[in-house]
């Protein structure tokens, strides 16, 4: 599997979303309850050991007590994943991102990344001096800095004013994020025309990329997003995909297998 340069890391071209730790679905609330009772610290942890064993050597996962102590766990017993820390905030709590950034610094992130609902609300609410702030606070405590976003004009505003790592862009814009940057489960749509306008975008960015939300969040076929991906990502990208072995076992090695045969292959 290839290895991208992102800033100072050496990140690995397949790298593993942590959503479905967290109980996010985007499927119905049923799935998302099913996710979280099954991923029990034991079994986030077996997971983490199998995506080592298969290639994979970077961890994108949430800023939140029960994943922080599950990372601290499964450093402690010899992972060597490193981890690129999804800053978010509390629900009533607009300035906790800088909470949390702090302890994602504290337990030993190799990178960070502002939540993409926070960054579509910032952007939405021209909010630009936070952005210098969370860029700041990521370069002064030397982590491999980026922002998320599920907004192409966003992420064509951080190409064009800020000096980033990397950028992380959805594939798909599920819920207008302008008033509430929080998680939505209800409403979220999956267009097509959005991924297209966000292609477009990473096509005119020159810093590193990581795809993220390629499978419409479970809701697209996995085969031609991989097909795509092999046509969109440039040297220098990455993809993120979310991870649940309840129903298949071996769905990381398939992941990374379909990475390998539609993407490095292609290149």
């Amino acid at each position: 599997m290839r290895r991208v340069k992102i800033g100072t890391a050496t990140v690995s071209g397949l790298c593993l979303g942590a959503n479905p730790f967290s109980g996010f679905s985007h499927q119905d609330d049923k799935t998302s309850r099913e996710m979280l009772a099954y991923h029990t610290p034991e079994r986030i942890k077996q997971t983490l050991r199998e995506a080592e064993a298969a290639g994979i050597n970077t961890l994108f996962a949430r800023t939140d007590k029960h994943i922080h102590g599950i990372i601290r766990e499964y450093w402690d017993q010899g992972g060597r994943l490193q981890w690129f820390a999804q800053i978010c905030q509390e629900q009533n709590d607009p300035d906790s991102w800088r909470t949390w950034l702090k302890a994602a610094i504290a337990l030993g992130a190799t990178g960070a990344y502002i939540h993409g609902g926070i960054v579509d609300f910032w952007y939405a609410n021209r909010q630009f001096e936070i952005f210098t702030e969370a860029l700041d606070l990521m370069r002064g405590a030397n982590l491999v800095a980026g922002f998320a976003g599920h907004s192409a004009d966003a992420h064509q505003w951080i190409r064009d004013h800020l000096d980033v790592d990397f950028q992380m862009c959805s594939h798909y814009n599920p819920t207008d994020r302008s008033r509430n940057p929080q998680h939505q489960a209800e409403g979220e749509t999956w267009e097509d025309a959005d991924r297209d306008r966000m292609l477009q975008v990473i096509a005119g960015i020159q810093k590193p990329v990581v795809h993220y939300k390629v499978f419409a969040g479970g809701n697209r076929p996995i085969l031609p997003a991989f097909t795509l991906l092999g046509q969109v990502m440039r040297p220098q990208d990455v993809v993120l995909v979310g991870i649940c072995t309840k129903h298949h076992p071996a769905m990381i090695a398939e992941d990374v297998a379909l990475f390998e045969t539609h993407v490095d292959k292609t290149r």
